[in-house]
């Protein structure tokens, strides 16, 4: 296990460093519950990772630190090589918009614009304006994901499957070093579902950024190159494939 240096070379560091990580509920309160016991993983460029386990388990909880949305009640968090926890709001805001690309089962599209401007969006909110080369690079993301004809229609006019490519093509549009996927084809049939999976491997493998994937699918899992087990908040299993 790689020990946490602060001032790591984001080359060469792991993209995800995690150590001693520890969340619990309630703090100085009757009713505190601690949800995680000591988390201690690092993940790497070019890493395509399954994070499994019950539902209860931890793993959304893992997964929302991971993404700088909440705080962990001890321990510390390194992405390329930064530290997080110490991070004011502002700076965990910059660092996630550069840094991480989101997929969750439900694809959080907004149906008042196009597909298109969807996919720029995480570049837009980056502080990114709209330019020619900004679009195309948008639409090229569509295109790889079989929907170019279809960048100007609301997401609400696609099919489930297609409005998670389009979900897919969105994270990727900051090219992120690090793509954490929640349970991203648990609403999918299983050729969709397939579908997307494909996507993500083609991607991981072509930008190499690594991959860390929340799924209940064993077939989705063992098609990963390493599957994590999680069980009542500790990480019980790291397998390489």
């Amino acid at each position: 296990m790689t020990s946490a240096v602060p001032a790591a070379d984001p080359q060469t560091a792991p993209v995800l460093q995690l150590s001693a990580l520890r969340k619990a509920y309630g703090v100085g309160t009757p009713l505190e519950v601690e949800v995680l016991h000591g988390i201690d993983l690092s993940l790497h460029s070019g890493e395509f990772a399954a994070l499994i386990g019950p539902s209860g388990s931890g793993k959304s909880t893992l997964l929302n630190l991971i993404g700088l949305l909440d705080t962990p009640t001890a321990g510390e968090i390194q992405v390329q090589g930064r530290p997080t926890v110490a991070l004011g709001d502002a700076e965990r805001t910059a660092l996630r918009g550069r840094t991480l690309g989101f997929v969750f089962q439900f694809h959080h599209l907004i149906n008042a614009f196009s597909v298109l401007d969807n996919v720029m969006m995480p570049a837009l909110l980056g502080g990114a304006g709209r330019s020619i080369a900004l679009r195309d690079h948008a639409l090229e993301l569509l295109d790889a994901v079989g929907l170019a004809a279809h960048a100007h229609k609301r997401p609400n006019a696609l099919s489930g499957g297609q409005q998670q490519r389009v979900a897919i093509a969105r994270a990727l549009m900051i090219r992120p070093p690090l793509l954490l996927a929640d349970e991203p084809t648990g609403n999918l049939d299983s050729r969709s579902a397939d579908d997307v999976f494909a996507l993500f491997r083609r991607f991981n493998q072509t930008f190499g950024c690594a991959v860390l994937l929340v799924t209940h699918d064993p077939r989705i899992a063992a098609r990963c190159d390493r599957v994590l087990e999680m069980l009542d908040g500790r990480l019980v299993r790291d397998t390489q494939g």
